[in-house]
C-alpha cells in the first residue's frame, strides 16, 4: 500500500477526532486550512551531534506523554521516527547533544519524535533544530518528550528555522521530579503555520521549570502558542517569559494556563507574555489564565501587545540615530531578556543574525 494511501486511511479512522476553531484550545489558530489528505508520509533527514553515549535503541515513547492530547499527538505515536535519549544516574554531560532535523522532500507529512529520560542528579543540555528550504511544501508534527528524575537536570531548545511554506503543529510535554530542574526554551523564527503546544507538569516536591520563548513572524506568518503549568506537588516552582515579534501582515497567539492542583500547596507560578506589533498589518493575541484549587500559593500573570515605544525611538534618533536602526536596537533589546535565558551552548550570533534578517529582509544593515 502507498505511504499516502496508509495516511488517507489512518485520518479517515480520526476524522471525528480533527480539530476545529470552534475549541478554544484552537481558537485563532489556521487549523481549517489543513488538508491532511494533500501530504503523503515521509521522513525527515536527522543529523545528531553528541548523543551516541546516551542514545538507547528501545523506545522511550510514553515516559512524560501517557495519553496523546489531540489527532495530532496521535498521528505521531503510530508513526514516529523516535530519538531516545537516556542520561545515567549521576552522569553530567559537558557538551551539549545537537539534533537536526531537514525537510527535504515536498509534500510530506513526517512525525519526528525526541524523549530525553534524564535519571536522578544527571545534566543533560539538547539543541533541536528544523530546517527547509522556501520551496519545500510540506508538515512536521514533532514531539518532545522529557523526564527529569530527582534532582536531575534538563536544559533543552527547539529552533524553528523552517522555510516559509512549511507548516509546523508540535508538542512538548515534561515530567519533573523532587527537586529537579527543567528548562525548555524555543526559538521560532520561521514556518508558515507553525505551532507548539507546551506542557510542564510538576509532579513531586522541590519541582522547578523554566519555559522562554523567542519568535518573530513576518509576512503571512503565524506563530501560535498554548502553554500549561501545571502544579500536582507542593513547593513547586514554575516560570515563564514569552517574547514575539510580528510585522508585515504576520500573526501571533499565545494562550497560557497555569494550573495549581489541590496538593500543591505553597507553589509558586508566574507567567508572562509580551508581543510587538511592528507594522499596521500586523496582529498578536495573548490569552494568559489561571486555576488555581488550593491556597497559601503565589501565582501572577501578565500580558501586553502594542507597538515600539515612541518614546524610545525619539530618545535614540534625537541622538542621531537612523529610524530604521533605532527600531532594530528597540527589538534586539526587548528580546534580550529571553536571549540571555537561552542554554550556554546555544549559538546566540547566529539567531540575533536571523532575527536581524527578518527586521531587514531586503538586506544586511548593521546592528
Amino acid at each position: 500500500m502507498a505511504p499516502k494511501e496508509i495516511v488517507r486511511r489512518t485520518l479517515m479512522s480520526l476524522a471525528p477526532l480533527m480539530p476545529s476553531t470552534d475549541e478554544e484550545i484552537w481558537r485563532y489558530s489556521r487549523i481549517a486550512e489543513l488538508d491532511l489528505d494533500s501530504f503523503a508520509l515521509g521522513h525527515l533527514r536527522t543529523e545528531t551531534v553528541g548523543a551516541d553515549a546516551v542514545r538507547v535503541t528501545e523506545s522511550l515513547a510514553g515516559i512524560a506523554m501517557v495519553t496523546p492530547p489531540d489527532v495530532f499527538a496521535e498521528l505521531n505515536a503510530e508513526n514516529a521516527d523516535t530519538v531516545s535519549l537516556r542520561i545515567p544516574k549521576g552522569v553530567t554531560l559537558e557538551e551539549a547533544i545537537h539534533i537536526v532535523h531537514h525537510v527535504d522532500a515536498d509534500g510530506i507529512v513526517a512525525y519526528p519524535r525526541l524523549v530525553i529520560d534524564a535519571e536522578e542528579n544527571s545534566e543533560v543540555t539538547v539543541i533541536e533544530t528544523f530546517v527547509s528550504a522556501d520551496a519545500i511544501h510540506s508538515l512536521v508534527v514533532p514531539v518532545l518528550e522529557v523526564r527529569t528524575g530527582k534532582a536531575a537536570r534538563v536544559n533543552y531548545l527547539a529552533i524553528n528555522q523552517l522555510g516559509l511554506n512549511t507548516w509546523q503543529i508540535g508538542h512538548q510535554q515534561s515530567v519533573g521530579h523532587r527537586d529537579s530542574t527543567t528548562r525548555l526554551a524555543t526559538v521560532a523564527l520561521g514556518g508558515d503555520y507553525a505551532r507548539m503546544r507546551t506542557e510542564v507538569r510538576l509532579v513531586e516536591q522541590g519541582a522547578s521549570a523554566q519555559q522562554v520563548a523567542l519568535y518573530f513572524a513576518g509576512g503571512t506568518q503565524m506563530h501560535d502558542f498554548r502553554t500549561l503549568q501545571i502544579h500536582e506537588a507542593p513547593r513547586t516552582h514554575s516560570d515563564l517569559l514569552f517574547k514575539g515579534a510580528v510585522r508585515d501582515t504576520a500573526r501571533s497567539v499565545y494562550t497560557g494556563l497555569i494550573h495549581i492542583k489541590p496538593n500543591a500547596a505553597h507553589s509558586q507560578a508566574f507567567q508572562t507574555n509580551r508581543n510587538l506589533t511592528l507594522s499596521e498589518g500586523a496582529w498578536a493575541e495573548s490569552v494568559p489564565n489561571l486555576e488555581i484549587e488550593t491556597n497559601e500559593v503565589k501565582c501572577s500573570h501578565a500580558s501586553t501587545v502594542g507597538s515600539v515605544d515612541e518614546d524610545q525611538r525619539f530618545y535614540l534618533e534625537s541622538r542621531g540615530v537612523p529610524p530604521e536602526i533605532a527600531e532594530r536596537l528597540i527589538v534586539f533589546g526587548f528580546f534580550n531578556e529571553v536571549i540571555d535565558r537561552l542554554p550556554k551552548a546555544a549559538d546566540v550570533e547566529s539567531l540575533r543574525a536571523a532575527v536581524n534578517h527578518k527586521l531587514n529582509p531586503e538586506g544586511d544593515v548593521a546592528q
